[in-house]
């Protein structure tokens, strides 16, 4: 177990790519913080954790709201001591014309795709530095790296995730802590549920493996950037999307 005794915390882990994350980090030893807006479901993901003989436990946030971050890196901080791994995977988005969006619809998807990653970062960052020891993750969408149709304030927020990674490994190398970035493709997730089948089959299509990615494949490539097989990798961007984009 790579990652035992380690303090992981995981937001959007109540379903997704972010449930299937805090499970594999549990299965490699890590404590897991569920963090999530979701209460039920949340509840229910570490329950399902402890349950399996994992050490989890249920925080709620809202990643869109600096006061609820702030409270909540303050409670994870004070119930279980300093994060070692902090996985941004909280993300939403709705397909639609941009000339259709409006500001408030705008100002959502950049607040819980990007502001809300940064403002959590820069919450449990300093303890990081501190020990000289750290992980982060940002998942972001290979939306963010060639651009996705109907989509394209959602592209700009992830695009901005995936440069903010880059920028922040420059800075804290000095202080030992790595932050890398995994891009999915299209996944099997309740967010993909909500796609009309129309569009799914033409995703798949487009997909050279021809199928969409599963939640747990993502999260695999996670658990790279989280454990120590990754140490010498920092500010790197892994496509997960079954050879979709090929991005450079």
């Amino acid at each position: 177990m790579t990652l035992k005794n380690k303090l992981a915390v995981v937001t959007g882990a109540a379903s997704g790519i972010g449930r299937a994350t805090a499970a594999a980090l549990a299965a490699e030893g890590a404590r897991v913080v569920v963090a999530d807006i979701a209460a039920e479901a949340g509840e229910q993901a570490a329950a399902e954790l402890r349950a399996a003989g994992h050490d989890a436990d249920y925080l709620r946030v809202d990643m869109t709201d600096t006061a609820s971050i702030n409270a909540f890196a303050e409670a994870v901080q004070q119930r279980h001591g300093p994060v070692d791994v902090l996985v941004n995977a909280a993300g939403w988005g709705r397909t639609a014309p941009f000339w259709e969006g409006t500001p408030e619809f705008w100002n959502q998807v950049v607040a819980l795709n990007f502001v809300g990653p940064m403002t959590l970062t820069k919450a449990l960052l300093p303890a990081m530095m501190e020990r000289a020891q750290g992980k982060i993750v940002n998942v972001a969408s290979d939306a963010g790296r060639v651009g996705s149709l109907g989509e394209t304030v959602y592209s700009g927020a992830k695009g901005g995730l995936i440069a903010f990674t880059k920028a922040l490994a420059r800075e804290v190398a000095r202080y030992r802590v790595n932050v890398n970035c995994v891009c999915p493709g299209p996944t099997d997730t309740p967010l993909m549920a909500a796609v009309p089948e129309k569009v799914k089959d033409a995703l798949i299509k487009a997909v050279p493996l021809r199928r969409l990615g599963q939640p747990q494949e993502v999260a695999d490539a996670i658990v790279f950037f989280a454990g120590p097989r990754s140490d010498y990798v920092t500010g790197q961007v892994l496509s997960v999307s079954g050879g979709l984009t090929m991005a450079g």
